[in-house]
């Protein structure tokens, strides 16, 4: 689970010169502890923060509980010497909240206060906005990036929607930086978009790379059962609707080769994985190769997406997805279609069963195009409504984020035994594909249900990294 550091701030002076002003802010920041813990964090609370020795044990607790975002509530006006300290220990991304805990103040009952050290106490209690502009003028002079929350501490959905952005993405990030993502094979040669620096992934990212030869996964084969078969086979049929022309004999091998796929995951730990083999007359290989599609899609749709054609990039991105449960199926463009206004994008697999409309089909082919073999396939269509498209590409030495949100809308697709859907975007066809293909992304791209390109901003800032959003 992703961990939050939290502190508020306040001035140690106001204390003994305002009755009940620091219990009053103590409880704010509770009311913010608990509205961060329901979004699904373990929440460090360093509590209020006052002075710079505080400020000092509060970087320490963070930096020994190795939190992954630390959220600043801005609670009245407070020096930033109490707050530079924690931040630059704990070294992670900070989220400025800065809340009035009403509407307005109400002023009509402000200027009957017969008592001005009482009126200053209530005005102090609403003085949250005061500091933020110290607070960043340190955090730029100190090169620390920041990012900031306005609103108010009650009713204020907008707030925590947004806290709750930054949650997610900060989960995202903590995942990559653990995932062990298997490499298998070779690049489909002559495809120089997807070819990707790993160091740069792992630079950029964190986690492992693990590079394994196909005759692992061969040799993994050789040792699946009967019984694991039978199983696997149940599984494949509760999972896909399997169309009758598919032969006994294809759907058996299918489900060996995704016996040995399940025995490679766990051998490795992998949460991920990028394939492709060309083959060169090694029959044990090329038939583990030509079979692993229904496999590959069910380790996807368990959280261990697979790409093929070794779409290192791409697997990245159908990890960031997957990990805020929105799916993250490998696709590209197929054709455009001007009369409907709607670009077709699929692939010939794996597909990602979360994501389905309806049941996903098993259809034989008989040659699978441009690749060595024929065997089984997936063809299935993203469920009908809001979609998002995140490539990864590699852009002047570093990676970038190239996003787009549109809609998957029902009509024909190809029945061809691939993946294949139908995607309206908010531009013209004509000027989505020229906008997106302007920003140099590979022709492979992630598809995720909803409209997360917020999140995949938060994200992209958290990492480090450029984000273009297309539409």
């Amino acid at each position: 689970m992703v961990k939050i550091g939290l502190f508020g701030i306040g001035l140690d002076t106001y204390w003994p010169q305002f009755d009940a002003l620091q219990n009053r802010l103590a409880g704010y920041l509770g009311t913010v502890a608990g509205r961060l813990a329901e979004l699904g964090a373990t929440v460090i609370d360093a509590g209020l923060v006052d002075t710079p020795d505080k400020a000092f044990a509060a970087g320490d607790l963070f930096k020994r509980e190795d939190v992954d975002l630390v959220f600043l509530y801005v609670t009245t006006y407070a020096l930033s010497a109490t707050v530079l300290p924690v931040v630059k220990k704990a070294g992670v991304p900070v989220i400025v909240l800065n809340l009035s805990p009403e509407p307005a103040i109400d002023y009509a009952s402000f200027n009957k206060m017969t008592d001005r050290t009482k009126m200053t106490g209530e005005w102090l209690a609403f003085c949250a906005a005061c500091p933020v502009p110290e607070i960043a003028n340190v955090f730029n002079r100190a090169g620390i990036p920041f990012h900031q929350v306005t609103g108010l501490l009650h009713g204020d959905e907008r707030v925590w929607q947004e806290a709750a952005g930054w949650i997610d993405a900060a989960r995202v990030a903590r995942t990559m930086y653990y995932n062990r993502l298997g490499v298998m094979g070779s690049y489909y040669g002559g495809m120089l978009d997807i070819y990707t620096d790993l160091t740069l992934q792992c630079a950029t990212f964190g986690g492992h790379i693990e590079v394994m030869e196909v005759d692992e996964l061969s040799a993994l084969e050789a040792t699946v059962t009967d019984a694991e078969v039978a199983a696997k086979l149940d599984d494949i049929g509760q999972t896909f609707d399997v169309q009758p022309d598919c032969s006994a004999a294809e759907l058996k091998r299918a489900a060996r080769t995704a016996v040995a796929l399940d025995k490679l995951v766990t051998k490795h730990a992998l949460g991920s994985l990028a394939y492709y083999h060309k083959g060169a007359g090694n029959p044990a290989n090329e038939n583990v190769m030509t079979s692993v599609i229904l496999g590959n899609s069910l380790l996807t749709g368990r959280h261990v997406p697979v790409a093929g054609e070794y779409e290192i990039k791409n697997v990245q991105a159908m990890k960031i997805m997957d990990t805020l449960g929105v799916g993250g199926s490998f696709t590209e463009y197929y054709a455009m279609d001007f009369a409907d206004e709607v670009v077709l994008m699929g692939h010939d697999g794996p597909c990602h069963p979360a994501i389905a409309e309806g049941r996903i089909k098993v259809r034989p082919l008989q040659v699978y195009h441009g690749k060595v073999g024929q065997g089984l396939s997936v063809e299935m269509s993203v469920a009908h409504g809001p979609v998002t498209l995140l490539s990864i590409a590699e852009y002047k030495g570093a990676l970038r984020f190239i996003v787009a949100e549109g809609e998957s809308v029902a009509g024909p697709i190809l029945e061809i035994g691939n993946t294949n859907s139908r995607y309206k975007f908010p531009l013209d066809i004509r000027t989505f594909v020229e906008s997106w293909n302007r920003h140099g992304p590979a022709h492979h791209c992630a598809v995720g249900r909803g409209h997360i390109a917020a999140v995949l901003r938060k994200l992209a800032q958290i990492l480090g990294v450029e984000m273009v959003q297309v539409c």
